[in-house]
């Protein structure tokens, strides 16, 4: 009989493997997919597959001979690993609902659900973008504040909201050592959002905030402003560093010492679906920050408090229910990227006022993957990831990069005033609005498998955000403008927008291409119809589109078919009224046909001259 041993081998009884081995095994497929040539070299495989964001370069592989520095370990400097040097075992991160209905009733019944239910710590919204500031004691009646946290976003309305957060601590005589939170005063993020100069009494706040109530910020650095003006990560992170140290500068000029500057500030980040880039996002930015501690001469102080917001960028107004799979994947990004702080927004925030349903499950979102998942009890669970550990150095030294161009342009104020941080990240938004038009970024429910007959919940309006300054951009938006315009047309003319598709042949040879076009016309709002028979009499399908109402067509076949027939089809359909004749497949030059639509085209393009041909204001 024969004794199994002690110890499981794994993997020591297989052959050793190198980097070139996958090298040659990969550019196999590479050559076989058409792209790469035979005389390609083995070693380009890597340049071949890399993965260009913006001023990030991926690699397709990372092993131990790839260089990164040392995180350190959690709690200590550079804080990389995160901020604190022994797990959330008790608490997890702080679960924070932000609230801005102006509707003081609504508004307390929705923080008293909210703190009964998980949340533990409040964000709210003031001034003529949300609550009325004096209506905080309203709002807040019956909660503890000294075992909740607020944090404040009043913008220039700060003048009102700060004393009147003041003067309700002390009126109900709450433990200045239990008040945490941030008084959120921003006004580099003011002036980001509105192009407005605010000036207040920032060092007086701050000063008493760090001789009266150890627990309180006074100073938030949005960086949320740039991500929704379409900044990439190391973009956002830049303006991040470059508007803290501008408000150190403003601290220590007010009396404060650099330590108890440094304490005095919260980040604020966007946390996206995209997971490996929040996570690197979120310790390189402790990284930078440490830097900058280390810069100013207490290293010790560099541990950065971080509040991640899932992205408005990343959400649909169409099909939100998908909202919940990003803002889920956001939410489990930001807390392995080890976020103080973690607000995830509802699932019809681009709706309007959020209602019960949706704030349940935004609260239950961060319940489950703390109290189930028991994501909040790792320290730092991606760090070691050769991958992660390199995405997050080269993403902070991207970010260092910018953040040095704006102060050698003069500092955050300037950058902003001069209209040079503007252009940069109009730019950036240009590359990937490009992306999301061409669907090389796909949208779930919006670029794709859209549902046209879908009914959307109604939502009271939402207070209108500040503007003014940078835009607001989020990546569904020509999508959903284009829908919108269909559906006003369909709900004008009772009839929706319809376009004929003109399959080819079997259904075998021609349901695929077929499959894609309904696909892509969808995401415009356009219908489509087939014959009801697939063949290639041109007469048969003239007379079926004659009578289809459609006023646009699209050929669906194979190459080999359209070799045959498109020529004579498309002439046909010309013939009995069709706008415009569409070719499901790569320019090949058919005669007869006006445009192609394949993977990788204009679909946003192509929606837009679909709806004008077919007559839709």
């Amino acid at each position: 009989m024969k004794v199994p041993p002690e110890t499981l081998p794994l993997a020591a009884d297989f052959p050793a493997t190198t980097r070139e081995q996958w090298q040659r095994l990969t550019m196999g497929v590479l050559r076989k997919s058409g792209l790469a040539g035979d005389d390609t070299p083995v070693g380009a495989v890597e340049d071949l597959l890399a993965y260009h964001d913006d001023e990030v370069t991926l690699a397709p592989l990372y092993t131990a001979e790839d260089p990164t520095p040392m995180p350190g370990p959690p709690g200590l400097f550079p804080y990389t690993r995160g901020g604190r040097a022994t797990g959330a075992v008790a608490a997890g991160w702080d679960i924070r609902p932000r609230h801005a209905d102006p509707d003081l009733k609504v508004t307390a019944e929705a923080i008293g659900a909210d703190l009964e239910h998980g949340a533990t710590s409040l964000w709210l919204v003031l001034g003529e973008h949300g609550l009325p500031p004096a209506g905080l004691p309203a709002v807040l009646e019956g909660v503890y504040l000294d075992l909740a946290g607020v944090v404040l976003d009043a913008g220039a309305a700060a003048v009102e909201a700060v004393p009147t957060w003041f003067a309700l601590l002390a009126e109900r005589r709450v433990p200045v050592a239990g008040v945490r939170g941030s008084l959120g005063v921003d006004p580099l993020g003011w002036l980001a959002r509105t192009g407005q100069v605010w000036e207040g009494p920032t060092g007086e706040w701050a000063r008493r905030c760090a001789d009266g109530f150890p627990g309180l910020r006074s100073m938030t650095v949005d960086a949320t402003a740039y991500h929704d003006a379409g900044a990439s990560d190391a973009q956002e992170l830049g303006c991040a560093v470059a508007t803290g140290v501008a408000y150190l500068r403003d601290l220590t000029a007010a009396g404060l010492s650099v330590a108890a500057a440094f304490a005095q500030l919260e980040f604020r980040y966007a946390a996206t679906a995209d997971q490996f880039a929040t996570i690197a996002k979120l310790r390189a930015a402790r990284r930078l920050w440490a830097r900058v501690a280390q810069v100013c001469g207490v290293p010790q102080d560099g541990a950065q408090r971080q509040h991640a917001v899932t992205s408005t960028v990343m959400m649909t107004a169409r099909d939100p229910w998908v909202n919940m799979l990003r803002t889920t994947l956001a939410c489990f990004a930001a807390g392995i990227g080890g976020a103080d702080a973690v607000t995830v927004q509802p699932f019809d925030h681009c709706l309007g006022l959020p209602d019960d349903f949706a704030r349940r499950i935004a609260r239950n979102t961060q319940s489950l993957l703390l109290e189930e998942a028991n994501v909040g009890r790792v320290i730092d669970p991606a760090g070691g990831s050769w991958y992660v550990e390199r995405y997050t150095e080269e993403l902070a030294r991207s970010a260092w990069a910018w953040f040095t161009e704006i102060e050698q342009a003069g500092g955050m104020a300037v950058a902003l005033d001069g209209g040079m941080v503007a252009e940069r990240l109009a730019a950036t938004w240009q590359r990937r609005a490009d992306n999301v038009a061409h669907r090389r970024n796909p949208l779930t429910g919006v670029s794709e498998f859209p549902h046209l007959d879908e009914q959307l919940p109604a939502r009271p309006p939402a207070p209108a955000p500040p503007g003014g300054g940078l835009p607001r951009h989020r990546y569904a938006h020509a999508y959903e403008a284009l829908r919108n315009r269909a559906e006003a047309h369909t709900a004008d003319t009772d009839r929706r927008p319809t376009v004929f598709l003109a399959t080819l042949g079997p259904v075998a040879v021609h349901n695929a291409r077929a499959g894609f076009a309904a696909n892509l016309f969808a995401a415009g709002g356009i219908a489509t119809v087939r014959p009801s028979v697939g063949d290639d009499d041109p007469a048969r399908l003239a007379a079926e589109f004659a009578v289809s109402g459609a006023g646009v067509a699209c050929l669906c076949s194979s190459d080999r078919v359209y070799g045959q027939s498109a020529e004579v089809v498309a002439r046909a359909l010309s013939a009995a009224g069709a706008s415009r004749v569409w070719l499901a497949g790569k320019p090949a030059g058919y005669g007869g046909v006006d445009d192609y639509l394949f993977a990788g085209c204009n679909a946003v393009a192509v929606l837009e001259t679909t709806l004008d041909d077919l007559g839709v204001a």
